[in-house]
């Protein structure tokens, strides 16, 4: 493996046959581009990381793995590159293989050198603005006060460029991803990134509103349609015209509600409740769950129509445990603006306390537990760092990082004074008042939080548990 020389635009070209790869070198360095070379994936792979080039030029039959192998790694690492795929065996199944795969072009040897550098040109030109598009949109929705995604890390890249991709088409996508990781946060991006910024974003939970109620909120209602109905009322369908509509929690919409949705997405017409005209709308829509919608439809719990009219352009939202690199900014972030919401000083988490998050596995409601635990830190420390005594008990003790002596009880037990542990303090930081501590520890009401301190014989100092 070669490195590139210095030039234009840098290229990795793939090719085992070193009289070939010799040949298309020098033509593409006549034109002054910069050259890195390998011989097969695995070479190929290290130099994507290394060189980071602005095109792939790759045979498809490689002595180690094969040109489809190098695609993968490619828009692995950049979902935008263009890559160019050669081979002396030309044939339809290999172009739409290729295709499928996310290839910008296939070329059959023997290579014509003048047809390779006009497809190279061709490919660099298109990603020149590609990413000239992609930073006036941002420069436009920075403008317009657009939410900011914290974070670098390979599979934020991915969904980011997957955002930006959406935001040129006004096709429906389908957001999926494990609660808590943000789902609305990349769809009120989405809207913010595409034409229909200027336009109202309008955003309904279809797990929080009553069945009864579901297609009022969606469609409207006319006075009198229903008992209480004592005017007209616009649905989220007429509030969004001519901006976004997001779908929170689709899988949780019923059935006789899926049906209605699907001709609305149909005929882009919505009908008020007690009425009889249909209205025109023009709304895009965006739908975000954390279920498994082909389950679902396979259960009969979720339409299949509807299912691919809204997995026009579907993009998965990483778990927070898969971006374990951003948890110090995103940490930080949330330092700061919790500490602005609550009007006290600045404060700050020490490195130690940040290598302990970054060594949890975050295995449950992601960026948000995140932001409840900085809460709790940020609560229970008097001075202006925030150092890993303050982390919660739950965290430290299964946080790869922690460092912690080893222990002889097991994991029931330790599991037990962990939650003792939180649970006294939470007790003592409100006085040991039995509602107001249950609401903070996220229970449902105060009988539960007297169930657990029954459980564990809590009791305060100076009253029995009742």
């Amino acid at each position: 493996m070669t490195q590139p020389s210095a030039a234009l635009a840098p290229i990795l070209l793939v090719e085992d046959k070193d009289s070939l790869r010799t040949m298309l070198r020098h033509a593409l360095e006549a034109q002054g581009h910069g050259v890195s070379e390998a011989r097969d994936q695995p070479e190929a792979e290290a130099a994507l990381k290394e060189a980071r080039p602005d095109l792939v030029l790759s045979d498809l039959r490689l002595p180690r793995g094969d040109g489809l192998g190098v695609l993968r790694a490619a828009r692995a690492i950049d979902p935008e590159i263009p890559v160019i795929l050669m081979t002396a065996y030309g044939s339809i199944q290999d172009a739409v293989a290729a295709m499928k795969e996310g290839a910008l072009d296939f070329l059959a040897k023997p290579i014509d050198p003048d047809h390779l550098l006009l497809l190279v040109g061709r490919a660099l030109a298109q990603r020149r603005l590609v990413a000239e598009n992609i930073l006036l949109r941002e420069e436009l929705a920075s403008r317009r006060g657009a939410p900011q995604i914290v974070g670098d890390a390979p599979a934020l890249k991915q969904v980011l460029a997957s955002l930006h991709r959406a935001a040129g088409t006004d096709a429906t996508v389908l957001l999926q991803g494990e609660s808590g990781t943000g789902k609305e946060l990349f769809a009120r991006t989405l809207h913010a990134l595409s034409a229909r910024a200027a336009g109202p974003f309008v955003a309904i939970n279809c797990a929080a509103i009553p069945e009864g109620l579901l297609e009022s909120e969606l469609f409207g209602h006319e006075k009198g349609a229903f008992t209480g109905a004592v005017g007209r009322k616009p649905g989220k369908f007429e509030l969004a015209h001519r901006g976004t509509l997001f779908l929170d929690e689709i899988g949780d919409l019923p059935l006789a509600s899926q049906a209605k949705l699907l001709r609305v997405l149909e005929d882009r017409r919505i009908t008020r409740l007690g009425g009889n005209r249909a209205l025109p709308v023009e709304t895009r829509v965006l739908a975000a769950t954390n279920r498994d919608l082909p389950t679902e439809v396979a259960g009969g719990r979720f339409r299949e129509d509807l299912y691919y009219r809204l997995n026009v352009i579907e993009i998965r939202v990483p778990p927070l445990r898969e971006r374990l690199s951003d948890v110090a900014e995103i940490a930080g972030r949330f330092t700061a603006t919790i500490c602005r919401q609550f009007g006290i000083g600045k404060k700050k988490l020490a490195a130690e306390t940040l290598d302990v998050l970054m060594g949890y596995e975050w295995r449950r409601n992601n960026v948000r537990e995140l932001r409840n635990i900085v809460e709790r830190m940020i609560i229970a420390t008097d001075g202006e760092v925030i150092g890993p005594d303050q982390v919660p008990v739950e965290i430290r003790g299964t946080a790869a990082t922690s460092g912690g002596p080893p222990t002889s009880q097991n994991f029931h037990d330790q599991r037990e004074e962990a939650e003792r542990r939180i649970v006294i303090a939470a007790l003592e930081r409100n006085g040991w008042q039995i509602t107001k501590t249950a609401a903070e520890l996220g229970l449902a009401d105060h009988a539960s939080l007297l169930k657990i301190m029954r459980r564990l014989e809590l009791k305060r100092p100076d009253k029995e548990v009742s």
